[in-house]
């Protein structure tokens, strides 16, 4: 008597039908997933953005002598007296060539403001200077892939954003 093997199992034709649906969901899915990284970038960097002007604001109540600072080395360095810097460091260290926050470079500068003082001795921390103004930019990483708008906030805590990189709060359209 002869016995019958039953081969169970898929064919190639199914396996290779099942690999190409897979193939096409994740086609449908990875745009979808992209955008949503970005727009969490952007989030992000409007919400360090913020930190930076109530940052600058706390600074130059109680520890630049009436001035904003002028860096983010400035707003990080911790007070004499002890404590934590204003920002925190992932912000700080924002400002370089390979230490994106959440896709975006940060900046903070004087916008060609006066200086309100030099006394280091009136500072209460490591900064030399404290200035009348001041001017916070975010700018993507990588525009397109990481964020597709930059951000801006000055002395006025008004945040802009635009197309391209914002030089003054002028610039661009208020934040909705």
């Amino acid at each position: 008597m002869k016995k019958m093997h039953k081969n169970e199992g898929f064919t190639l034709i199914e396996l290779l039908i099942v690999v190409a649906i897979i193939g096409i969901i994740a086609a449908i899915a990875v745009p979808g997933l992209l955008r949503a990284r970005m727009s969490g970038n952007e989030a992000s960097a409007i919400g360090s953005i913020r930190t930076l002007s109530s940052a600058e604001a706390t600074y130059a109540s109680s520890c630049g002598a009436g001035g904003y600072a002028g860096s983010l080395d400035d707003l990080s360095a911790a007070p004499s007296a002890g404590g934590p810097g204003f920002i925190p460091a992932d912000l700080a260290g924002a400002d370089s060539s390979t230490n994106l926050k959440s896709g975006y470079w940060f900046t903070v500068d004087d916008n060609g403001s006066t200086t309100v003082t030099t006394n280091t001795n009136a500072i209460c921390n490591t900064a030399t200077a404290t200035y009348t103004e001041f001017m916070a930019n975010a700018d993507p990483g990588d525009p397109g892939t990481t964020g597709t708008r930059y951000f801006l906030t000055d002395q006025s805590g008004q945040i802009r954003q635009g197309a391209a990189t914002l030089t003054s709060i002028s610039d661009g359209a208020p934040l909705q």
